[in-house]
């Protein structure tokens, strides 16, 4: 596996699936809000659906979706470093025919994804507004990846909502301290809120995830909030939920 990787990287293995990704400590490694992200997603599990993988990465969520669907799986990603490692992840798993990366920002997504037919879209983008209380990362790759330097929430859901065909759904993580501001863009881009999840490091602390599906042109009616998803035991180990999106058990 050697010749696959260059030398800041390392090949994990997510075990839940069998898979194996390229990751990097100085470019990118995903956290646990992209398995979130796979998880919570819902994609038709036939090949005849389009599925938009907005703010890619290395490609983690669209590798752990390829597990849920038989259709095509398009990433967007504008680092070229974590488009190249996530095009080598996908030959590793010889996935070559499923899942494909584009890159380039998100902003300029209908150059490669014709508007309005998508049918399953993702996107686990930067949390952190800039000028807010968190000091942007001096590593520039992840300062892009965790901070709204080139797309920020407004553009995310603008863009989401013109890929999207009517009834097509999206699914966003994020931090629940904005979740006023992405139900109110949300709507503002047409995309009804329909149902969140919110994730708690542990019982009794307060939640640091927010999952939340949207249906583009939905009707406002039928917002649900699913049981609360907690991470972590009192003992610091993963709870069985949790335990089977990383490991396939419990």
């Amino acid at each position: 596996m050697n010749q696959w990787l260059q030398d800041d990287e390392r090949m994990d293995q997510l075990l839940s699936h069998n898979l194996s990704i390229i990751q990097s400590p100085s470019v990118f490694s995903f956290s646990l809000d992209a398995v979130l992200l796979a998880d919570f997603a819902q994609p038709a599990k036939h090949d005849r659906t389009k599925i938009v993988d907005l703010c890619a990465g290395n490609g983690v969520v669209g590798l752990l979706l390829s597990q849920k669907t038989s259709s095509a799986i398009i990433g967007i990603e504008l680092q070229e470093r974590l488009v190249d490692m996530a095009n080598r992840t996908i030959q590793i798993n010889a996935l070559e025919g499923q899942l494909s990366m584009v890159h380039g920002n998100l902003s300029d997504a209908s150059k490669w994804i014709k508007k309005d037919t998508v049918d399953t879209l993702t996107c686990n983008p930067p949390y952190f507004a800039v000028g807010e209380k968190s000091i942007k990362n001096p590593n520039s790759h992840l300062a892009i990846a965790r901070h709204e330097l080139h797309t920020n929430l407004d553009e995310v859901m603008k863009v989401s909502s013109s890929l999207l065909k009517m009834n097509g759904k999206a699914y966003f993580v994020h931090r629940p301290d904005r979740l006023i501001e992405i139900l109110e863009t949300m709507k503002k881009y047409q995309i009804a809120p329909k149902k969140m999840r919110l994730v708690y490091p542990k019982e009794g602390k307060e939640a640091n995830t927010l999952l939340i599906e949207g249906i583009k042109d939905g009707k406002n009616a039928g917002f649900r909030v699913l049981p609360p998803l907690f991470v972590y035991s009192e003992d610091n180990n993963y709870l069985p939920e949790v335990s089977e999106m990383l490991y396939g058990v419990r």
